[in-house]
């Protein structure tokens, strides 16, 4: 059984995006002044990243701490194989 994988920490997934102040023109350096309010939006959006259910987050590592989280290995070798396979092959 493989006890860690990885670095142990909040990580990447504990960043909390609300102290973030980064400018959305960060996102685009190439971004011009002749940006269009679709485009304004599309770079807000990507600036904030992607939605993280904090507490789901948490309930699933600890869940994993605990030894309580279900792994299906023979799940996700299948899973594993597929992805390395061509398409033709499957």
């Amino acid at each position: 059984m493989i006890d860690r994988i990885g670095q142990s920490g909040p990580g990447r997934i504990g960043v909390d995006r609300s102290e973030k102040a980064a400018p959305a023109a960060s996102v685009n350096p190439r971004a011009s002044s002749r940006q269009g309010p679709v485009e304004s939006a599309v770079f807000e959006i990507a600036a904030l990243g992607a939605p993280v259910d904090g507490a789901k987050v948490a309930a699933i590592r600890s869940a994993i701490a605990e030894g309580r989280y279900p792994v299906d290995a023979e799940r996700i070798a299948e899973r594993m194989i597929a992805l390395d396979l061509p398409a033709h092959e499957q």
